[in-house]
């Protein structure tokens, strides 16, 4: 049973350096065949995921608050009539502070989206350029000006740790951030992916990234900043007041289950792992000729989700617990976490227990990811 929603809208307002979303540029887009696709889409995940209702939906993708606010309506209607909606659901959207989109704000408040992330990404306007975002500072303060007076929840996202960033810029940065009251922020150091241009620049030798000192005081700062302000790091990288943590993406780092519509979606439901299509035009073709955009479908073997759900769960502040999961996959404890792993990092203050929970420390976030792939057992990451 499915308690979440992951709409996917897969086109751009333009193309991005740090993204691999490209392709799917579009000067227009027939939203009538779209919203009739999605619905499809939809129907045909509620078959397979129905029967209790939706505590979170999450509009992303590449540029989802294009999308007109009379779709984000239809689709809602059709969620809630498929599922039903839980008390207080949070019904989110991802966003651009662009002009066009700030623009569509209101009106999407009225469609049903009751939280909006907004891609501010940064306070400065060369930062942005480097970025290759369409927006500047101005443009992002108004938006974030505009979204807190339509949305009863609010959160926006910067990148850190740029190349030639100093530790005092920031701080400054982060400080001027966290005075204008929201109670979430995303805080992103800035990560290069094969493929996009930053890659191919830094190849070329015309793109230096941060060295790892540099990035690790920067981490430290981030850390020590938000929690004096009451937003702690709830996982390593969103930080949140209490009660104000994105609902939704707590589903993907909890392992529970979510559906997932649209082309490029991921879903998880009933131990089975689901993608979409990439391709818009492909999407399309499957949902006419199937009635469902699905690509692949695949069993996930017991060790499989448990690896996932450790390697997400140890990414939460609240960590897992070890004795829920071994009930749900039905394994041992002794074959999910390397023991002499774990009780070593425990000595140096990187791991710690309490009672049937494992969870990593804050000194542990700056070097998570190496860090998890010595605590899940070899075993089960093979088996």
């Amino acid at each position: 049973m499915a308690r979440a929603l992951y709409i996917h809208w897969p086109f751009c307002l333009s193309k991005c350096p740090y993204c691999d979303f490209n392709s799917h540029v579009r000067a227009s887009v027939d939203h009538d065949a779209w919203q009739e696709a999605l619905l499809r889409d939809m129907a045909y995940e509620a078959e397979r995921a129905g029967g209790e209702p939706l505590s979170s939906i999450f509009f992303g993708g590449g540029t989802p608050s294009l999308m007109p606010p009379a779709l984000v309506s239809a689709l809602l209607s059709e969620a809630e009539r498929l599922w039903g909606f839980a008390e207080q659901i949070e019904i989110a959207l991802e966003a651009n502070p662009t002009s066009v989109e700030t623009a569509k704000l209101a009106n999407l408040a009225v469609a049903g989206i009751n939280r909006v992330s907004l891609g501010i990404q940064s306070l400065d306007d060369e930062a942005l350029l480097f970025l290759g975002r369409e927006h500047d500072a101005e443009q992002g303060l108004r938006a974030l000006d505009v979204a807190q007076s339509h949305f009863p929840r609010v959160s926006f996202d910067l990148i850190y740790a740029r190349p030639g960033q100093t530790l005092d810029a920031w701080r400054d940065e982060l400080v001027r951030a966290l005075s204008f009251g929201t109670q979430h922020l995303s805080l992103y150091q800035l990560t290069i992916e094969p493929g996009t241009r930053f890659a191919t620049e830094q190849r070329r030798g015309r793109l230096v990234p941060l060295d790892d000192d540099a990035c690790a005081d920067m981490f430290a700062l981030t850390d020590e900043l938000t929690r004096a302000a009451d937003l702690p790091a709830y996982e390593i990288s969103n930080h949140a007041a209490p009660g104000e943590e994105s609902r939704h993406n707590l589903t993907y780092w909890r392992y529970q289950d979510y559906v997932g519509i649209g082309p490029g979606a991921h879903g998880r439901r009933g131990g089975c792992a689901t993608v979409r299509h990439k391709k818009p035009e492909n999407w399309l073709t499957s949902v006419r000729e199937y009635g469902h955009g699905t690509a692949e479908q695949r069993a996930l073997p017991r060790h499989e989700q448990a690896t996932e759900a450790l390697l997400m769960g140890l990414r939460l502040r609240e960590g897992v617990d070890l004795e829920a999961l071994s009930r749900r996959f039905q394994l041992a404890e002794s074959t999910m976490i390397d023991r002499a792993n774990f009780e070593r990092y425990r000595a140096h203050g990187f791991v710690e227990r309490d009672g049937t929970r494992i969870m990593a420390t804050r000194r542990a976030m700056p070097i998570l990811n190496s860090l998890l792939q010595e605590l899940v057992a070899d075993d089960l990451v093979a088996a």
